[in-house]
């Protein structure tokens, strides 16, 4: 099994692909004119604009939902293990791709607002239904949804239990197994709750714990802070291979760097693009937009945040593709959280433990909460109907796979779950590659009524935009409602 899953991720996660997952980033965002950086003061402002309908949530609640997956263990352990395996310099390679990742994020939710569709009342969207509306593959939509439900129902949640079940054994030498059955009680408690008790919980836990970690990273930067020119030194000489220690790994830190970055912030991936198509907006582009912000809270803001704790205080290792040590600060420690909780104990003794077992939980929880999101929006794609007995199954196959995956080994959680992140990733890449050109014309559309002093509005058909039938309907309301 895990010499299957090894050889899969070989492949899905090749050095061609990783460079060919940076071209695309780089190309929408030359195609979009770098709105990452036009558009910033937009990405704020509309995050907290639109209020929450009986069919959707408000943008706020969408991006919450959206960090709720982005915000995970990738941004604790999986930080850690790219510096383990990449240096220092893998760190900017996470900045780089979350940069251009942005261009991306805002591409394909954009598509999933213009294709949303309104299923029992809620709205519903994503690649799968912007595949076959889009394009017309429905073959290719279907392959998508079934990659999507085995990678977020069964292949990826055990990488975020097992995380939180390491960090508490750690910190508090509570069983696995009791912290696995704590995960499922509490997860079921949320999800047997419906889409809007998701959004509510997502919405109170993600900023608190986003904003409470970062906080403690300031402080440790504070404490730290005749250190900062050195570090951001090492980081940029060690990602471009200037570095004496770090330059015989440059193509490992770009690897780590990438593949660690796009399973933090998700980019391109297609998990996002769900919750954007459930937010209640007047204009696809708004909700791309602050999608396309969330990347760079994830990533710029909470992985950052890792990465200076471990390099400022020095509290992790490097290994050299042999096996042997560049850097081995920490001696017997394995790479993951407990670089983190070694960093803040050297400036908080006795604090590091503790804290970084509630961080991951918060982080990795609310992520499966996300993944069941994500999974359930595919499972009604492919049944039509939302069929109650395909939506129990999957709430006790993901309550399952996440008290497996806290008691199973490590390695072979972190291998499934890039299995399941390469094979979405790779079929949402073909497709927005494709299916560009709608969001493209929505964005154009939204910067032309904003320029004439209006609130963007959506016009599907004004702007050659076929099957795009939620809006349609929406415009030919509106249009009757005015007459």
């Amino acid at each position: 099994m895990e010499g299957f899953v090894s050889g899969l991720n070989g492949i899905l996660w090749s050095t061609p692909v990783i460079y060919t997952l940076l071209g695309v980033g780089l190309l929408f965002s030359i195609l979009t004119r770098f709105l990452q950086v036009r558009h910033i003061k937009d990405m704020i402002m509309l995050m907290f604009q639109g209020k929450s309908s009986e069919a959707g949530v408000s943008s706020f609640q969408a991006l919450s939902i959206a960090l709720s997956g982005r915000v995970g263990t990738g941004n604790i352990a999986g930080v850690a293990t790219a510096i383990a395996f990449g240096g220092p310099g893998a760190v900017f390679w996470m900045w780089a791709i979350a940069f251009i990742g942005a261009a991306s994020a805002f591409v394909e939710s954009t598509l999933a607002q213009i294709y949303k569709v309104k299923h029992d009342g809620q709205y519903r969207g994503g690649p799968a239904f912007y595949i076959e509306k889009g394009i017309g593959w429905k073959w290719f939509a279907v392959l998508f949804a079934l990659a999507a439900v085995l990678a977020m129902a069964i292949l990826m949640p055990g990488v975020q239990s097992n995380s939180i079940a390491v960090g508490v054994e750690n910190a508090f030498g509570i069983h696995p197994a009791i912290t696995g059955a704590g995960i499922v009680i509490l997860l079921g408690f949320i999800i047997f709750g419906g889409v809007k008790r998701i959004a509510n919980a997502a919405q109170l836990i993600v900023p608190f714990m986003a904003l409470g970690y970062i906080l403690l990273s300031v402080i440790i930067i504070i404490m730290n802070i005749t250190e900062l020119p050195a570090v951001i030194s090492l980081i940029f000489r060690s990602a471009f291979g200037l570095d004496s220690a770090f330059g015989g790994i440059i193509g490992m830190a770009i690897s780590w760097g990438v593949k660690r970055g796009i399973y933090s912030n998700e980019a391109g991936q297609g998990t996002g693009a769900h919750p954007a198509a459930a937010a209640e907006v007047s204009h696809p582009a708004k909700q791309g937009l602050v999608q396309a912000f969330s990347v760079y809270i994830d990533t710029l803001f909470v992985c950052s945040a890792t990465a200076f704790m471990i390099l400022f205080t020095g509290m992790y290792n490097t290994q050299a593709e042999d096996g042997s040590f560049i850097v081995q600060n920490l001696e017997g420690v394995k790479e993951g959280p407990a670089y983190t909780q070694a960093a803040i104990d050297s400036v908080i003794p006795g604090f590091g433990a503790g804290f970084v077992a509630i961080a991951l939980f918060f982080f990795a929880f609310t992520t499966i909460m996300a993944y069941y999101y994500i999974a359930e929006t595919n499972i009604t794609y492919l049944t039509r109907q939302g069929n109650k007995f395909a939506i129990l199954a999957l709430k006790i196959v993901i309550m399952a796979t996440s008290f497996y995956g806290a008691v199973k080994e490590s390695e072979l959680a972190w291998a499934l779950g890039d299995a399941g992140l390469g094979i979405m990733v790779w079929l949402n890449v073909i497709a927005i590659l494709i299916l560009a050109k709608p969001a493209l014309i929505a964005l154009k559309d939204y910067e032309r009524q904003k320029k004439q002093g209006l609130d963007p509005v959506f016009n599907p058909k004004a702007l050659g935009i076929k099957n795009a039938d939620y809006w349609e309907s929406e415009h030919k309301h509106a249009d009757e409602r005015i007459s």
